[in-house]
């Protein structure tokens, strides 16, 4: 009785074998998927992911006293990006891990786009531009421009 029990179990997973092989040779292959190119540009952050109208921003990777908040997008295409938002950054008084970070609102401009160098496929922001619409921090230009890593 037993030849009988290893024979139906061999031919169970036969049968399971072929049918599993027979749907998957029937089902028709998914397209590729969509080329980064064909997507807008977009903003490479500081641990490399890509960006699409980003909330908030870390512009100071090294210490991270320097970010943007409360990002509006009004625009968004393959050439420029521009919302408005905050700049938060740290005042380091009297230095900066006793710093307290004060907020500016700004316009933020991202133009330049080029073929990113990670995934040449996709194109990124390579320019930030910061325009402080009132008070600014402390030795910083009314306009601040920054080239964005690659």
């Amino acid at each position: 009785m037993r030849p009988v029990v290893g024979t139906a179990i061999g031919l169970g997973a036969a049968l399971l074998l072929t049918a599993g092989m027979t749907t998957a040779s029937a089902t028709p292959p998914t397209p590729p998927p969509a080329r980064a190119s064909a997507q807008h540009p977009v903003l490479v952050d500081c641990l490399w992911h890509q960006r699409y109208r980003p909330s908030d921003f870390i512009l100071a990777c090294g210490d991270g006293n320097s970010l943007l908040s409360d990002m509006h997008w009004t625009q968004w295409n393959d050439t420029t990006a521009v919302a408005e938002g905050v700049n938060m950054v740290n005042d380091c008084k009297p230095y900066c891990a006793a710093g307290k970070f004060r907020s500016y609102p700004v316009t933020v401009r991202l133009d330049r786009p080029t073929a990113w160098t990670k995934h040449p496929n996709v194109q990124h922001f390579t320019r930030l531009n910061l325009t402080y619409s009132g008070a600014k921090p402390e030795g910083y230009a009314q306009v601040m421009k920054y080239a964005m890593w690659n």
